[in-house]
């Protein structure tokens, strides 16, 4: 399964490449006529020019981030209760076999909310107050399960556009190693320089773009998760609260 979506992260960078070389070769050339380049060889010829060493860390912090993101959105997903309902056999739980029984539904239902009602149960016999510091811990701990790996993600947006800024440095430094070379400013002889500084930076903001729109996107997932926890942690304890005996 990794492999699988290493392999569309791939396929991705692949497309969104081919197409703006495609793009700034119409723009560049105003050719009406364009060439029919195989997508491999735009990748292939882009990726040379901007340098490898950059390009292929720029490429690293893509397939690494995109797999952290899809893994991530995989287990938000299965992570995913409806609260609504998992109230409602827990009352019907507590009316017909007590916390006992309550317990045991929340045990045969996954995500993070039914843990939490777990160890909340399971501390009934000890006090309101002790439930509610028990959910409340727990809930730390089931947050933190969800948060997990976007500081990673957070990284790669960082490390990417870095690289690429860094590509640019080199490619202008390169550029005035030959002006300095030649003794003389032509077009031909700083052309190669910016071209690499120009290809690098493009790229790398392309990954950092696209992995902040998958990082926006799960932490607002994770606060959905987080608000309904909340809320069913609220309602257990009411629930608690009126079948106490």
């Amino acid at each position: 399964m990794k492999k699988f979506f290493v392999f569309l992260a791939v396929l991705g960078f692949i497309t969104i490449s081919a197409q703006y070389a495609v793009a700034q070769t119409a723009t560049l050339t105003g050719e009406t006529e364009q060439v029919e380049i195989p997508v491999h060889q735009q990748l292939k010829t882009k990726f040379i020019e901007g340098g490898p060493e950059f390009m292929a860390v720029i490429l690293l912090c893509l397939v690494f981030g995109l797999a952290l993101a899809i893994e991530r959105i995989i287990y938000l997903t299965l992570a995913e209760t409806n609260t609504g309902k998992l109230l409602d056999k827990v009352e019907n739980a507590m009316k017909e076999g007590g916390v006992t029984a309550a317990m045991d539904v929340c045990r045969n239902t996954r995500g993070p909310v039914a843990s939490i009602f777990y160890q909340g149960l399971s501390r009934a016999d000890q006090g309101l107050e002790i439930v509610e510091k028990s959910i409340t811990s727990y809930g730390s701990v089931q947050m933190s399960q969800l948060e997990k790996g976007l500081s990673w993600i957070q990284l790669f947006i960082a490390i990417a556009p870095m690289l690429g800024f860094m590509g640019t440095v080199i490619g202008m430094i390169a550029a005035f190693d030959a002006i300095e070379a030649a003794g003389d400013i032509s077009p031909n002889i700083v052309a190669g320089g910016i071209k690499v500084a120009l290809i690098t930076t493009v790229f790398g903001l392309i990954v950092a773009i696209i992995l902040q729109l998958f990082y926006n996107y799960l932490v607002a997932k994770i606060d959905g998760i987080v608000l309904k926890m909340e809320d069913a942690s609220i309602a257990m304890v009411d629930i608690l609260v009126k079948y106490e005996k």
